[in-house]
């Protein structure tokens, strides 16, 4: 669980890093730019002999979902939401890791369910009257596709690894960042038709883009999707929720987006965040499964 815990302390600032100092980059060639230098971080830490071509493929499709689907929805959703609500409308991604779950283990797991249902209340206690303009729907929708995409890599990842503990999880990572960038760069000469790397980043922006790629991305997918196979569906969900008022505070009060912030958005965030350790608390209740 400390891989999780360390990836949501990390990826509360990312957030706020893009709405803001990012901000007039053309966002697919972020997540090119993230995914690039992720690949370029885990290249030395490749091992070919340790999987078949099956199971390579099987990989780079793991991270063309997981990473190459979801930041392409993700950062597209910045062009029509603030950044404190992009996080906030990643409150769903519990609910269907545990579908996607279920589905795939044809089981129904209640503690689960109701783990990640007190997540998503108490994320959503946090801020819910903000939603009007056909923009915000947009960015909702993008979001939820997102969503999906993450939801997605975290189960199939966590399954695939769980069924070959002989091999460890730097020797493969690498082909999921592979399926991540292919996917991005063909998103980007597609959709925004420009080359995958911004050529009008300035030099702050630059460094924050270095950081993303090999803290944000390269180093904390890894903790993230490690840390998805040593423990529970039940907690993996819940961290998904963890990481929302951390984001949503380091926003709205850190990088100023609710201009000093009100009273009545500490409280909510006060509140929801007390839910959600609470649902940490009821999924944790579980043996975990162990791996390399």
């Amino acid at each position: 669980m400390l891989y999780l815990v360390i990836t949501t302390l990390i990826w509360a600032f990312s957030f706020g890093l893009i709405g803001n100092t990012l901000k007039g980059l053309d966002l697919l060639q972020v997540a090119d730019t993230r995914l690039l230098l992720a690949l370029l971080a885990f290249i030395p830490f490749l091992k070919l002999r340790d999987t078949n071509w099956l199971e390579k493929w099987q990989l780079t499709l793991i991270g063309a979902i997981q990473y190459g689907v979801m930041y392409t929805c993700y950062l597209s959703a910045f062009r029509f939401l603030p950044s404190h609500l992009v996080a906030l409308f990643s409150v769903l991604t519990p609910l269907y890791i545990v579908v996607i779950n279920d589905l795939r283990q044809r089981s129904f797991s209640p503690r689960y369910i109701l783990a990640a249902g007190l997540s998503i209340f108490g994320a959503a206690v946090i801020k819910f009257n903000e939603i009007g303009s056909n923009e915000i729907w947009i960015g909702f929708g993008l979001m939820q596709m997102a969503n999906l995409a993450f939801a997605f890599g975290q189960v199939y990842y966590r399954d695939w690894k769980l069924s070959r503990p002989h091999i460890n999880n730097s020797a493969v990572f690498g082909f999921l960042y592979f399926g991540g960038a292919v996917f991005t760069i063909l998103a980007t000469l597609l959709l925004s038709q420009q080359a995958p790397i911004p050529s009008s980043a300035t030099a702050t922006q630059w460094l924050v883009l270095v950081y993303l790629g090999v803290v944000a991305s390269g180093l904390s997918f890894f903790f993230w999707n490690k840390g998805a196979t040593l423990t529970s569906v039940g907690v993996l969900a819940t961290f998904n929720n963890a990481l929302v008022p951390l984001a949503m505070f380091t926003s709205l009060f850190v990088f100023g987006e609710a201009s000093g912030g009100t009273p009545e958005q500490l409280v909510r965030l006060i509140i929801g965040s007390i839910l959600i350790i609470l649902a940490l608390v009821i999924a944790k209740n579980r043996a975990n499964p162990q791996a390399n």
